[in-house]
């Protein structure tokens, strides 16, 4: 009974806005759906390096709420969780990229291990194995497995870059753009059914039932850290797949 009054108080609220758009009325409804910036930013701040400020991250994040709740449409058939998520992680990524912590030389070791992946599983048609990706770059396989460590801090906005959808066209119901996102979803599943099996499961308990590194690796009975290794790697095939996609479709 009380989640009922709740939802029934939030809806009048929500009304109440839309009418009158007083910032009082904003502030509430804010401070009602402020967990979400907290849920989101958990999500993003899986790699975080130490020296990136998580309460900025919060900020940015509050902030897109602030533009979700003034953006939406109340009379569309949409959670609001789900258009305001997009909205705040929308957020905190460009203020992620306005920081782009990685350096140049990181930056050319991590396209360099991109591309030489994605050129050997297109020549050999399947995932291409650890030792496989060393010799082609010319290193150990103690050092592939440094650099994949050191590839996560560029993993924490991972197929934005290739999948940009926006928060309003999450709630368009043109034809034109549900077309779109019916063959960027195609083009994603294609590129997860792509990964070996335990990256496949990392990448699918990760984006889709949406738990957290360290609840997959007890799922996994792996350690957080290999969970980790395991979620980069996969996400480096996977950009590389879609990345070669979109040079198809040009």
């Amino acid at each position: 009974m009380e989640s009922d009054a709740k939802t029934k108080a939030i809806s009048a609220l929500w009304i109440k806005y839309k009418e009158t758009k007083s910032i009082e009325i904003r502030n509430a409804l804010a401070e009602h759906y402020l967990p979400l910036v907290r849920i989101v930013c958990g999500r993003l701040a899986v790699s975080l390096p130490q020296h990136l400020d998580r309460d900025d991250l919060l900020s940015s994040g509050f902030f897109g709420l602030l533009d979700a709740i003034d953006r939406f449409d109340i009379t569309r058939n949409i959670k609001f969780e789900t258009y305001a998520g997009l909205r705040i992680r929308g957020a905190m990524i460009d203020y992620l990229r306005s920081k782009d912590w990685v350096p140049v030389s990181m930056r050319q070791k991590i396209r360099k291990y991109e591309q030489t992946v994605c050129r050997l599983e297109t020549e050999l048609g399947r995932a291409a194995t650890d030792k496989e990706i060393a010799a082609d770059l010319g290193i150990s396989i103690d050092d592939l497995q440094t650099l994949v460590n050191q590839c996560n801090s560029a993993t924490i906005i991972p197929l934005e870059e290739y999948l940009k959808t926006d928060a309003n066209d999450a709630t368009d119901m043109n034809p034109a753009n549900s077309t779109e996102l019916f063959e960027i979803k195609e083009t994603l599943a294609k590129a997860i059914e792509r990964l070996p099996e335990k990256e496949r499961m990392v990448v699918s308990l990760y984006y889709y039932e949406e738990m957290t590194l360290k609840e997959i690796s007890l799922v996994m009975h792996l350690t957080e850290a290999r969970i980790s290794q395991l979620h980069t790697k996969a996400i480096f095939r996977m950009r590389g797949y879609l990345a070669q996609s979109k040079e198809d479709l040009l």
